[in-house]
């Protein structure tokens, strides 16, 4: 492999990641709080051998091929997240380095899985890099770094490939670094526009900024520890219910919806099975909340729509306590867990995508079976798919129920309770965040023993990039000439 070039696209990681502590170091210092040293100081950290990396190698000759493509994407998650966890553990607001990763790792991955038990008690600027981590990671932080790549001689079709949800590169410019930018300055207007009518509902500058940032990345921190369930407004919460939709869309669909082009949006297959389950799982759990009582109807209504929205686009915020539902309504809502938002979105999960086409081949087996001399391919938005990328989606969905079954069984040594860890491990592996039993809406994962953080910490990020552009670095054939 060519690790002069490795070195090159991590130096551009470290350098984006460095300007990002620089302005949450900014917005500490605006705010007087403790934690300006800490994060400057990481700053610096992040800054200095990002610019040694870019400075020591020379401009070079070729792109990155597929195989440096999954290393450096995946050993560049590995560092940024190490560095990300340095403010937290220089300032000592957390002083554990399992804990201080978990929670920069979640961060990153957009799972929102929380260690802190009090996140209030974090400074402006420490609360300020944790929805930061958030909001570049939901994008992704390398597909940031392809808007300026060309400019250091890197080719980046491959990064885009190894790092972006979804299962192909849907574009909107013949050159990546250019789809990249459009895609990234559509999620930076979103996310304004969000953090606008927040304001309007109430919320102040510096909460409405942190919670626009983890919405439009599907990402679930909070500056509150009761979440959004902490503004009793139905104003914000369908606010963040709306957005939370959005960022589970497909952002190359939603950017041409946006220049003249709606009919595509409502076209596309995915987009109509994403709407179609929202509305019929919100359904099915509002009818059972007024069955059993529980709650008023518009309330009920609510809880039902944004906790359907939030665990679906794998966001993770909360307004209610699903475990005090019903066992029915908590078993639809862990079914949600293994569904996801759309290609191409901030959202994580097995995708609608291949939720469809899985149900759709299904479908068509038994005609098969019924016709066995008959060609019946599978179509998806009127486009037959070809066998390879049926076989894809068929082995993505073995590896996921299989990483998710051993996973389990592997996380009761660390966690007795099996609902537990099925919780935990179907939660970090879908970068959900909340989970069921001890690790569930109200409750943190701080319990969780430190070998077992590390674990879950793996899973959140296999989880974001897709399996395998990690999976295949543990293969032999990877690693030979």
């Amino acid at each position: 492999m060519n690790f002069k070039l490795i070195v090159r696209v991590i130096g551009m990681l470290l350098l984006v990641e460095g300007l990002a502590l620089l302005l949450s170091a900014f917005v500490a210092y605006l705010s007087g709080g403790d934690d300006f040293a800490a994060l400057a100081l990481s700053a610096g950290i992040s800054l200095a051998p990002g610019i040694f990396a870019l400075l020591a190698t020379s401009l070079p000759s070729s792109s990155l091929a597929r195989r440096e493509a999954f290393f450096v994407v995946t050993v560049g998650w590995l560092i940024i997240s190490f560095i990300g966890s340095l403010p937290y553990l220089i300032s000592g607001y957390i002083p554990n380095i399992t804990d201080a990763f978990f929670e920069t790792m979640s961060g990153f991955t957009t799972t929102g899985a929380t260690i802190l038990d009090d996140i209030e008690a974090l400074p402006r600027g420490l609360l300020f890099w944790r929805a930061m981590t958030q909001w570049l990671g939901g994008m992704g932080i390398i597909v940031l770094a392809l808007s300026f790549l060309p400019a250091f001689g890197i080719g980046g079709m491959q990064l885009y490939v190894a790092e972006a949800p979804g299962l192909s590169l849907d574009k909107v410019s013949p050159r990546v670094y250019q789809t990249a930018r459009t895609i990234w300055g559509l999620y930076l207007l979103l996310t304004l526009l969000e953090m606008v009518l927040l304001m309007l509902g109430g919320l102040s500058w510096f909460d409405s900024i942190c919670h626009s940032f983890t919405t439009m990345a599907t990402g679930g921190f909070s500056t509150k520890q009761a979440s959004i369930a902490y503004w009793q407004s139905p104003y914000i919460q369908y606010v963040v219910t709306i957005f939370m939709i959005i960022a589970g869309t497909n952002f190359t669909l939603m950017f041409f919806a946006l220049t003249g082009k709606p009919g595509r949006l409502f076209r596309h297959e995915e987009y109509r099975f994403y709407i179609f389950f929202i509305l019929g799982f919100t359904a099915l759990i509002f009818a059972g909340l007024m069955l059993t009582g529980t709650g008023a109807v518009e309330a009920a209504f609510r809880d039902a729509l944004f906790t359907v929205v939030s665990v679906m686009t794998t966001t993770g915020f909360v307004t209610a306590d699903y475990l005090l539902w019903p066992p029915v309504l908590i078993m639809l809502i862990f079914a949600l867990f293994f569904f996801g938002a759309s290609i191409g979105s901030t959202g994580g999960g097995v995708k609608i995508m291949r939720i469809g086409v899985l149900l759709k081949n299904s479908y068509y087996e038994l005609q098969r079976l019924i016709h066995p001399h008959a060609v019946i391919p599978v179509r998806f938005n009127s486009v037959s798919l070809e066998p390879k990328f049926v076989n894809n989606i068929l082995a993505f969905f073995m590896f996921y129920l299989g990483i998710f079954f051993v996973s389990s069984i592997i996380m009761t040594i660390f966690e007795p309770d099996m609902v537990t860890s099925m919780g935990a491990v179907a939660s970090c592996l879908a970068n959900i965040g909340p989970g069921l039993g001890s690790v569930g809406p109200i409750f943190s994962y701080s319990h969780i023993p430190e070998v077992g953080k590390w674990f879950l910490s793996f899973l959140m990020m296999i989880g974001r990039l897709e399996l395998f552009t990690v999976l295949i670095l543990f293969t032999p054939a990877f690693w030979k000439k």
